[in-house]
C-alpha cells in the first residue's frame, strides 16, 4: 500500500459529485498496487467467481478497504462504509466481449435508505476505444428510471431469480434482468478516459455502463466495489452480509 497520505476530497470535488453523480479521481491506486493485484490474479489456479471474494482473498480485501477507496467513499457517504460486493471485470482486446447496458445500480441492489454507491477502478488505461466506463452526468437527480431488458446485441442479455427479504423477515423471489434505461438520449452519454490506477465514484442512481472493447491491442481491465453506509438494509438476501470498514468512519 502506498505510503503517501490518503486522498482528502476538496470542496470542489464534493460539489462536482453532487452535481454530476460521479467523480473521477486519478491515482487512487499506484502502479505498483495495480501490478501486484494483477500478478496475484495470474498466480491463481483458476479465476475466482462470486461477489464476496473480498471475504477470503487478502488482495481483494486490500483494495476494498484501501484508504483511497473506502476512505473516499466514507467522505462521500458521510459515515462508515460497508462493503457489499466486489467484481473483477476484464475486457480483453480482440475477444469480442460485450459491454454492459447503461443502467442504475439501484435496480440490482435495492437499499433502504438508498445509500448505495460504487467505486470503479481502472487497472489499465481505459477509454472509448477499449470499452471504458460511460456515465450520464446529472442522471442521479432524475430518480429511478423505467427500464426494459437489454436486447443482447451489444450489451448481453440475462435473467435470474433472487431471494429477497425485508426488515420484518418477509421473503419473496424477484426476477432481475439485464436492465437498460428506457428512452435514454444517446447524446447524454459521456465516455470517460480513466488512466490506470484511477477511480470513478458514483451513486446508485447514476446511469452508467460500457461498450464492447473494439481495440485489437488494448485490454480494458477494471475492478469494482459497491458500498452502503453502515446500517443500510439491502433487500437481496445474497448481499445482506456487508462488511463494515470502521477505520474510515466519519464523525
Amino acid at each position: 500500500m502506498s505510503d503517501t497520505a490518503p486522498i482528502q476530497l476538496t470542496a470542489d470535488q464534493f460539489k462536482d459529485y453532487e452535481r454530476d453523480g460521479y467523480l473521477v479521481v486519478e491515482g487512487v491506486l499506484g502502479d505498483d498496487e495495480v501490478d501486484a493485484f494483477l500478478t496475484h490474479l495470474e498466480t491463481l489456479a483458476k479465476p475466482q467467481e462470486g461477489l464476496h471474494i473480498h471475504l477470503a482473498d487478502p488482495q481483494w480485501r486490500l483494495l476494498a478497504t484501501h484508504p483511497n477507496v473506502a476512505g473516499v467513499v466514507a467522505q462521500l457517504l458521510d459515515g462508515t462504509p460497508g462493503i457489499v460486493q466486489t467484481m473483477y471485470m476484464p475486457k480483453k482486446a480482440g475477444d469480442d466481449a460485450v459491454g454492459v447496458a447503461l443502467h442504475q445500480d439501484a435496480h440490482y441492489l435495492p437499499a433502504e435508505p438508498n445509500t448505495l454507491m460504487a467505486c470503479w477502478i481502472a487497472l489499465s488505461d481505459t477509454g472509448a476505444d477499449n470499452g471504458g466506463l460511460c456515465v450520464v452526468p446529472g442522471s442521479h437527480h432524475q430518480g429511478l428510471r423505467t427500464t426494459h431488458q437489454s436486447s443482447g446485441n451489444e450489451h448481453g442479455n440475462w435473467q435470474a431469480d433472487y431471494m429477497m427479504r425485508d426488515r420484518e423477515g418477509k421473503e419473496w423471489t424477484q426476477t432481475f434482468y439485464s436492465f437498460e434505461i428506457d428512452d435514454l438520449d444517446p447524446d447524454s452519454v459521456r465516455k470517460l478516459q480513466v488512466p490506470k490506477g484511477g477511480g470513478v465514484f458514483f451513486t446508485s442512481l447514476t446511469i452508467h455502463g460500457s461498450f464492447a472493447n473494439r481495440s485489437a491491442t488494448e485490454d480494458r481491465l477494471a475492478w469494482a466495489v459497491h458500498y452502503v453506509r453502515d446500517g443500510t438494509w439491502l433487500t437481496r438476501k445474497d448481499v445482506q452480509e456487508t462488511v463494515a470498514v470502521p477505520e474510515f468512519a466519519q464523525e
